[in-house]
């Protein structure tokens, strides 16, 4: 979805933990070369042909299997609201410079877009078309390498993760999947 318009550190779970095996069977690890670095995202698998995941991340076709099966998509009026707390998972870094191979897990809360309007600069954080997730007040949330994974409210796939602050303090802030929504079916439709 949306890429990153200014030099934000792409997004690993920082003050999660490892998730249990197959936990996350809609989770997708997304790993490509790009100009010769190696870089890897997240994704989070809503059809069998269809990874949703970060503009600047790619991906391809899955093969479902017990462990691996996809993720609804929200309703279009569907709104997550400040103080609901939803799920993220991601193989980023868990702390600077520290890479995980493992899938880490944590459970954040929705903030209000007031929190994700001061650490960023101005106009860069779109109260139409992002959500702000992360208490200020805890060591939790997503960094480099979780961009493209799921914000994950009540079983659907509520955002996808875009940015954070480059310190890998919260807030994070993830494009709200509902207001693309008429896109992302337009899209999946074609494949």
């Amino acid at each position: 979805l949306e890429s990153h318009r200014c030099h934000l550190h792409q997004t690993s779970i920082i003050g999660g933990h490892e998730a249990k095996p197959h936990s996350r069977p809609h989770m997708a690890f997304v790993q490509f070369l790009d100009k010769e670095t190696l870089k890897r995202c997240g994704g989070v698998l809503v059809q069998r042909d269809f990874v949703l995941t970060a503009a600047h991340c790619r991906g391809r076709k899955a093969k479902l299997t017990a462990a691996v099966k996809t993720l609804s998509l929200p309703k279009a009026k569907a709104r997550v609201k400040p103080g609901q707390v939803c799920s993220v998972a991601g193989w980023g870094q868990v702390a600077t410079g520290m890479q995980t191979a493992t899938l880490q897990e944590a459970k954040l809360m929705v903030q209000e877009d007031r929190v994700c309007e001061s650490p960023f600069p101005s106009g860069y954080y779109n109260r139409a078309s992002q959500i702000c997730v992360g208490n200020p007040t805890e060591v939790k949330t997503s960094f480099k390498g979780d961009s493209g994974g799921p914000l994950v409210c009540k079983n659907v796939v509520q955002g996808i993760f875009s940015y954070g602050k480059t310190n890998g303090t919260p807030p994070g802030v993830f494009t709200k999947v509902s207001h693309f929504l008429p896109w992302i079916k337009k899209t999946m439709k074609h494949l």
